[in-house]
């Protein structure tokens, strides 16, 4: 289906109008979300609007021009909301408020309804496994003491041993360390992740009418969607079992475990759904769920549950064409069933930049981008990659900020590489990020990768990533779907189909290989000149060599 530009119309509170639903410069009646093109903007990096040094939603507003121009469809905002920061915002202190540090909701406001202007949604960030040991919940409880009715809405607990100096299981946080704290007064509380970030007991009916409230107040304000967060961890196991051995964030994604991916977790997407349904416009929600297999992924995006879930298999896939099949075709297979989209990600504020975790610079980079967005279904970009930034993998360890890196056996500890603050222009840092120091340092040898240095730049990888949605925004052959069609290829090179005269072709491999085809023509190259030239009367030859890492769109 080829989608046209077209202006958007707003209803009343200045959201879409369903019957004119823009999707980035382009308009889709209903399920927009099918085959979106999804930004993650880290607020904390993305623009400083105050000149502090720390990215806020000032910034975020005066800066959607650049994503419009990008050509994306919605902007996923990570956590804005009122939070001590002990875990860069996902420890929340009020669910309805926004943090000093990054304006007031009246800012917030303003970044919805700009993003509607320009024709983008908004989808934010709802943490709902745990909360900010601040919250007012969480203190009253804390302050009662042993009895509290509050402390049932938490998961409290007499620890084990002589004199309940034991933790009351073996959970290990995400973090490393114990998953449970003790209290003066004696009792445990569970956190599987910083002491500061309290588990909700889920299975209590007031914090399940707490989160409805919550869905339904930034829904009012006219927000698109949630991504939420830790969605697999909601519910846990009856009794809090021990699950008997060590390192348990090891076992996370692999196999289920007694604190996440509980079959009961979906009652409660359930119940959002219906919400959600309520409100005009296609509102989404997008599960950040952790699970074993695609098969239980696809779970949580039944048609009576969530709309999207993130696809980590493929995020943890590696640059190997044998792997990417199987993870594409494992994907596929088990979403096609519950009518779901596949979506595809290589880059978030949780892992190490696509650039420098595949192992092979900017050429492997762009190739990985262009396979992405050819294949059917929904796509998330994190921001900075459409500028090929790299991982920052050298900061001192005095200006890191990441709670995990201060904590042993957890996770790597080394989030904050891959959420320096963007470069906008200039040839020294802060390079028109703010007025001053940024709160992580930027690289002094950023100024070539700035998005006014790219822009205009026909090799650049902005210029790439802007060309790339403008044929995956008119072009039949890419966008929604549930289907690729594999045709022979040498080891180490992927070709498929798309319906809609579509053909693509990937080479994983470091030396450049020749492909016998059909009558083609090029589309795009992630290799610069990233555009074919113009068309001759001359028949295409049948052989096309293709350059090590690199992926190119044909048009037959």
């Amino acid at each position: 289906m080829t989608r046209q530009p077209s202006a958007p119309a707003t209803v009343p509170g200045g959201h879409p109008d369903p019957a004119d639903a823009p999707v980035g410069a382009a308009a889709r009646v209903t399920d927009w979300w099918r085959d979106a093109v999804i930004y993650q903007i880290y607020p904390r990096s993305f623009a400083d609007g105050n000149g502090d040094g720390m990215g806020d939603l000032p910034g975020v507003r005066d800066r959607l021009g650049h994503l419009r121009d990008l050509g994306v469809d919605a902007v996923w905002l990570s956590p804005f909301y009122a939070s001590p920061q002990a875990d860069a915002g996902y420890d929340v202190a009020d669910y309805r408020a926004t943090d000093p540090l990054f304006g007031t909701l009246a800012d917030a406001e303003a970044v919805i309804r700009e993003a509607h202007r320009l024709g983008l949604r908004i989808i934010v960030d709802l943490v709902p496994n745990h909360c900010s040991d601040q919250h007012a919940w969480f203190r009253r409880a804390r302050a009662e003491g042993p009895g509290s009715v509050l402390r049932e809405r938490f998961h409290f607990r007499k620890g084990r041993g002589d004199n309940g100096e034991l933790p009351p299981n073996d959970w290990e946080s995400v973090f490393g360390g114990p998953a449970w704290t003790r209290l003066p007064d004696g009792e445990w509380y569970l956190h599987l992740f910083a002491p500061e970030q309290p588990d909700f007991n889920w299975d209590h009916p007031a914090v399940q009418d707490e989160f409805r409230s919550i869905l339904r107040f930034w829904l009012d304000l006219g927000v698109d969607g949630f991504r939420v967060d830790v969605a697999q961890g909601l519910v846990k196991a009856p009794g809090l079992p021990d699950i008997g051995r060590g390192e348990q964030a090891r076992l996370i994604g692999s196999q289920v475990l007694p604190f996440f991916d509980q079959d009961g977790v979906h009652a409660v997407y359930r119940s959002w759904r219906t919400i959600l349904d309520e409100y005009p416009g296609d509102r989404i929600g997008v599960a950040e769920a952790w699970t074993p297999t695609v098969e239980r992924l696809a779970r949580y995006v039944r048609p009576d549950e969530l709309h999207q879930g993130f696809n980590f298999h493929y995020l943890s896939a590696g640059w190997d064409a044998a792997e990417l099949r199987r993870t594409i075709d494992a994907s596929l297979t088990a979403l096609g069933p519950v009518g779901a989209p596949a979506t595809w990600v290589l880059s978030n504020h949780d892992v190490v930049r696509h650039r420098t975790r595949l192992g092979g610079g900017l050429d492997r980079a762009r190739a990985a981008t262009l396979l992405m967005l050819a294949l059917p279904g929904s796509a998330y970009l994190y921001q900075g990659e459409e500028l090929g930034l790299p991982e920052v993998t050298d900061l001192p360890d005095e200006v890191r900020q990441d709670p995990s890196f201060f904590r042993a056996n957890g996770q790597e500890g080394l989030r904050d590489g891959c959420r320096v603050p963007l470069p906008w222009d200039g040839t020294a840092p802060p390079y028109g990020f703010g007025a001053g120091e940024t709160w992580l340092p930027q690289p002094d040898d950023w100024a070539a990768l700035t998005v006014a240095a790219q822009t205009g730049d026909p090799t650049s990888t902005l210029e790439l990533y802007r060309s790339a949605l403008a044929v995956r925004r008119t072009h039949p052959g890419l966008g929604a779907g549930d289907a690729v069609e594999w045709l022979a290829a040498p080891d180490g090179v992927l070709v498929f189909r798309r319906p809609g005269g579509l053909l693509c072709t990937v080479n994983t491999t470091a030396e450049p290989v020749r492909l016998e085809l059909p009558p083609v023509r090029q589309l795009l190259s992630s290799r610069a000149p990233f555009a074919a030239a113009a068309p001759t009367a001359r028949p295409a030859p049948p052989v096309r060599e293709i350059p090590a890492d690199t992926t190119i769109w044909w048009a037959e």
